[in-house]
């Protein structure tokens, strides 16, 4: 079983993510922003993280430049999950340390797949 922290401003978005990750048998921590996602990211060292990019406070590329350069949390496996389509979007989201991308909206085999890929299963 694997913690994992899914960070999303939008509260149904982050109830079936949770869904999803605990039907899986894995442990879901939650955060509504950016800001709140780094801050649980130090605290609870998750083993991987579901990052929205669309965010007050601190964007998902903001937050997931500050975890993955963090030599506290930097090897912590993250995925953005977003409405953001566009191949520029992706292209600067795994240069912010992003190890996948997923746009929105995404199936509950997409995210399944996805977080194996990331938990090396």
């Amino acid at each position: 079983m694997a913690r994992i922290l899914i960070v999303d401003d939008s509260p149904s978005q982050l109830v079936s993510m949770k869904r999803i990750v605990e039907k899986l048998g894995h442990e879901a921590l939650t955060a509504e922003d950016g800001a709140a996602g780094v801050e649980v990211a130090k605290a609870q060292r998750p083993d991987l993280i579901l990052m929205d990019v669309v965010m007050p406070n601190l964007n998902g590329f903001q937050a997931t430049r500050a975890i993955s350069k963090d030599p506290d949390t930097g090897h912590i496996p993250i995925i953005l999950v977003t409405t953001k389509d566009q191949e520029t979007d992706k292209v600067w989201g795994m240069r912010q340390g992003a190890k996948a991308y997923i746009t929105k909206p995404f199936t509950d085999a997409q995210l399944a797949e996805a977080i194996s890929g990331a938990l090396g299963g």
